[in-house]
């Protein structure tokens, strides 16, 4: 998978940006908040249609425009596509090859990215709702049907939360428009987990190996999903349909003094172990930046796996975070394998020998120069 170009109008600090083309490997160097990050942004929200940075899209339009515009031509094992993503005060329209798309889900995956930047850290020690985010969004872009079911769960969750606020101190009788919420958010409830599980497995398979292979063998890491309602490895829908539900029926009394729902795919956690000691709690800082690295790195053969051709990999200000032993295995990794964007503020605190044959664009202000 390879970008070829990419046009930007009014996205962030870009006015109007067009780059012709692209290498093996781009450097992408300037100071901080001249541009270079919101560029390879872009490159995630024509993948994802969604940034890394946040939830509101009107953030990602430039100051007193009513819209931004993005295109990019990716060639892919199959021929070339042209995607292009709209973003509005009315929403997101998107189009490959110019033809819309009635639903975003049609459009996600079609050029896949692993993204890793320094709060990618936060995956490990951060929150349980980043370490979901990143779960969603990865198996959203190579499933796109998981994307469904955790829309359609979403709400779901968001009538039943406001049917258990509206329980409270009212009789049984009035309790059985319960049943019927019930039923639907188990039913995309297990879709999302399964999946989850499915990811997770093959995701222990590259990452104990790459990780391996990092620490000289010294260290074995270990993934672990914990979901809210069943902590065995069982994937058969029928199996989790019953015990998500065996968990509402337990936990019903309590939902309704508190109106909310306690149990489900929304409260699910992934935990890290190396050698058997959780890296969250017990790790250093260095075991949980190399933890950090074999994940992203995993994901990109993950990827490849699941779609047959690698992704584009986005490294935005992670270099230099990196000592040179990890940014050696990090370069080695990708090289004359998968094309890749890295930001920087300048070339001195990456290894440049690594890197000679990379393609440097220089930003400032929102103009990029070649």
């Amino acid at each position: 998978m390879f970008v070829k170009n990419i046009r930007l109008q009014h996205y962030r600090n870009y006015e109007h940006l067009h780059l012709d083309s692209f290498g093996d490997v781009n450097l992408i160097i300037g100071q901080n908040a001249q541009g270079k990050t919101n560029l390879v942004e872009a490159l995630f929200v024509l993948a994802l249609s969604k940034s890394h940075r946040t939830s509101k899209d009107k953030e990602l339009i430039a100051f007193d425009q009513s819209h931004a515009h993005m295109a990019a031509e990716v060639e892919k094992k199959y021929g070339s596509l042209k995607l292009e993503l709209s973003l509005s005060t009315q929403g997101k329209k998107a189009r490959i090859n110019g033809l819309e798309q009635r639903k975003l889900s049609d459009f996600i995956g079609t050029l896949n990215v692993v993204m890793f930047a320094p709060e990618d850290l936060e995956i490990v020690k951060g929150t349980p709702g980043i370490r979901r985010r990143f779960l969603d969004m990865e198996i959203g872009q190579v499933t796109p049907s998981y994307l469904f079911h955790l829309q359609q769960y979403q709400k779901v969750l968001l009538q039943r939360n406001n049917l258990l606020k509206s329980l409270w101190g009212k009789d049984a009788s009035q309790q059985g428009m319960l049943d019927i919420w019930n039923a639907q958010l188990v039913e995309h409830g297990v879709k999302i987990v399964k999946k989850r599980k499915q990811f997770i497995k093959k995701l222990q398979k590259w990452a104990e190996s790459i990780h391996q292979g990092i620490t000289n063998g010294l260290e074995e890491l270990q993934l672990l999903y914990l979901p809210s309602f069943s902590n065995t490895e069982e994937e058969d829908e029928a199996v989790l349909f019953e015990a998500f539900m065996i968990k509402l029926s337990q936990v019903k009394d309590q939902e309704i003094r508190r109106g909310m729902t306690l149990a489900g795919p929304h409260r699910d956690d992934l935990a890290f172990y190396i050698n058997g000691k959780e890296v969250q709690t017990y790790g250093s800082q260095g075991q949980q930046r190399t933890t950090a690295l074999s994940l992203k790195l995993a994901e990109i053969e993950l990827i490849q796996e699941e779609i047959g051709e690698y992704p584009v990999l986005l490294l935005d200000d992670v270099l230099s975070e990196l000592d040179p032993y990890r940014q050696t295995q990090l370069i080695e990794t990708f090289q004359s394998k998968v094309q890749t964007f890295i930001t920087a503020t300048g070339v001195e605190s990456l290894n440049a020998d690594k890197l000679k044959d990379a393609r440097i664009y220089t930003v400032h202000s929102g103009q990029v120069d070649l």
